[in-house]
């Protein structure tokens, strides 16, 4: 097989730089072919197809496409048009892989394809949270770090001929969500199914809390509430209503859980200071998590109301 690593990527140069470095140094595998790695910039102002350009032969492996800023499913989909592999690897542009990550996922996907005689599947390796910049593969293993997702891009691989079958990712969800498990939930209808693969680690870095992120991240909870809608119009299942939080249930929870409202992001700020200067910006942000959920579902009920949906 040959692998075709398609990253989408926007204004993030520094952390692109050690996520290129690490898919450089693959090991060997007597299943793959060879592999390259196609980044979609989408319409960076950081300069990054520039450096890219200026750094080809640090990166031999990478092939540069453009696009004017058009969101992650377009950047995929384009990606994919342009990739020469016969498998597609998707993963995000800060994601620093280990050395095994390609041939695990081989690995996992030809025994599969054995076992089943078709390549209805794909595999799903491990994604373990760092904010560690300098050297983010010493971060360890989580509980926070489980998924439950059933197909999430920032970490899969799979049949290029299935994935075009799919239909590829909706461009319609153009503010931030939902795009992958929509995929993934047209996948699952085709037959397609899950294999874990815990040996493909990829270390996602994102950068400590810090209390300037509120307002971004209350504007993130907003716009995944519009787009979870856009999911459920597309597939008005009780389970897509569970995927998304859009049930009395997770209304109630939410509720309950902030005290009706009265745990927000402003009542909560000292607390989360205290954390975050304890150098606990992790459990500050895991605190943070309940009034986002509350204004998330709060949110999409109010869309919902707009616009009719029961």
């Amino acid at each position: 097989m040959f692998a075709s690593v398609v990253i989408p990527t926007y204004n993030r140069r520094p952390i692109l730089e050690k996520c290129l470095n690490a898919l450089e140094q693959q090991q060997a595998s007597p299943l793959l072919q060879g592999y390259e790695v196609v980044v979609v910039d989408d319409g960076s102002t950081d300069g990054t197809p520039d450096w890219l350009r200026d750094n080809s032969h640090r990166f031999p492996h990478v092939r540069l496409v453009e696009q004017a800023h058009g969101g992650p499913a377009e950047g995929r989909n384009r990606g994919v048009d342009q990739a020469r592999g016969d498998v597609i690897v998707f993963i995000d542009s800060d994601l620093v892989v280990t050395s095994g990550f390609l041939a695990s996922h081989a690995a996992a996907l030809d025994r599969t394809w054995q076992q089943r005689g078709d390549r209805l599947c794909f595999t799903y390796g491990a994604v373990i949270n760092t904010a560690n910049f300098a050297d983010p593969t010493s971060e360890r293993h989580k509980l926070r770090d489980l998924s439950w997702a059933y197909f999430a891009t920032g970490n899969v691989a799979i049949d290029r001929e299935v994935l075009e079958r799919s239909g590829l990712f909706d461009t319609g969800f153009r503010l931030y969500g939902w795009e992958d498990l929509e995929l993934g939930e047209r996948l699952r209808q085709m037959g397609v199914v899950l294999v874990k693969c815990p040996e493909a680690v990829g270390y996602h870095w994102h950068p400590a809390f810090r209390l300037e992120q509120i307002p971004d991240l209350i504007r993130v909870e907003q716009e995944r509430a519009r787009m979870g809608l856009v999911f459920y119009r597309k597939h008005p299942s009780r389970r897509v209503r569970f995927i998304i939080q859009f049930t009395w249930l997770h209304r109630a929870l939410w509720e309950l859980l902030t005290l009706g409202g009265l745990l927000n992001e402003r009542s909560l700020r000292p607390i989360l200071a205290w954390l975050i200067r304890r150098g606990r910006p992790d459990l500050a942000l895991e605190l943070l998590r309940l009034p986002l959920n509350r204004i998330g579902v709060r949110a999409m009920a109010r869309e919902a109301r707009q616009q009719g949906i029961a």
